[in-house]
């Protein structure tokens, strides 16, 4: 991925990364996360500690722009349907919610799991 078309993706709106997220990893019928050397994955806790989430990307080159000059985190795939059949579960157990695709200006479309499987199911039955 070019480093125009990277800054112009990221660039856009909360509402528009979401709608780009979910074309991008219905097609190509994975997601990504981010992993520290232990494969942790990356969870995020906002400041007043009343929203945490797992945040992803729709590829690669995104996550790695994100993780970039910070701690030692690598990207890694989720097939979407390992996401939909272990990670929602788990993650609605959790209580986690998932952080779609955050971006430059550090916004970011939250989410509850089982909401994003249905928008990607969704986009997906329209291929």
């Amino acid at each position: 991925m070019s480093n125009d078309v990277l800054g112009e993706v990221l660039g856009l709106d909360g509402e528009e990364r979401y709608d780009y997220f979910l074309s991008q990893a219905a097609e190509e019928r994975e997601i990504w996360i981010l992993v520290n050397s232990e494969s942790r994955f990356l969870k995020i806790v906002s400041d007043d500690g009343d929203v945490e989430y797992l945040p992803v990307w729709p590829a690669s080159a995104f996550a790695s722009e994100y993780a970039s000059g910070g701690d030692e985190l690598t990207p890694r795939s989720i097939s979407l349907p390992d996401f939909f059949r272990k990670w929602v579960p788990g993650l609605t157990k959790d209580g986690l919610d998932v952080g779609v695709f955050p971006g430059l200006d550090k916004t970011v479309w939250i989410t509850e799991p089982e909401e994003l499987k249905r928008d990607l199911q969704d986009v997906m039955s329209a291929f």
